[in-house]
């Protein structure tokens, strides 16, 4: 038993020695934790925003060149293209201007004659979270996301 004691003596005063960094691995862990935690929850909400945008690009680039094809005049078919991007655009959050986010081009003209073709493009700028507006208007800080879309007008419907 005597040996026994001898070992843990030894053992006990090595760790006694080294008391000198007690506590430091809890500070070393924090701090590198931080380092890389704070970038990739960034990362995660810029994403996050990004795919927000891709999913209205989509969404709104889609269901306005339907509602434009399905539309009784170019006048109605605008205004009803616009109100789809609105709502598409608002259900992911974003407050921009659906009549400048929205471009349509028609194949033929007028634009809903028959069998003609109309290309809805939404293009959405978003702005990176958490940046200051004085550092926005020296640097541009947004990703562009567009998307497109072309719709055909019914061959069988009269031309309006």
């Amino acid at each position: 038993m005597t040996r026994w004691r001898r070992t843990w003596s030894r053992f006990l005063a090595r760790v006694r020695a080294r008391d000198g960094e007690a506590g430091n691995a809890v500070l070393e862990f924090l701090g590198a934790s931080l380092v890389l935690l704070v970038p990739i929850v960034y990362l995660v909400l810029v994403l996050g925003r990004v795919q927000a945008a891709t999913f209205a690009a989509e969404g709104a680039a889609r269901e306005a060149a339907r509602t434009y094809v399905t539309a009784d005049s170019s006048a109605v078919g605008t205004r009803q293209a616009v109100s789809s991007v609105r709502i598409a655009l608002r259900d992911q959050a974003f407050d921009d201007d659906p009549a400048q986010a929205l471009t349509l081009s028609c194949s033929t003209t007028p634009c809903l004659v028959p069998g003609g073709r109309v290309e809805a493009h939404v293009e959405i700028r978003v702005p990176l979270p958490f940046v200051p507006a004085f550092v926005r208007g020296a640097v541009p800080l947004e990703v562009p996301v567009s998307a497109e879309r072309v719709a055909a007008v019914d061959e069988f419907r009269s031309a309006r």
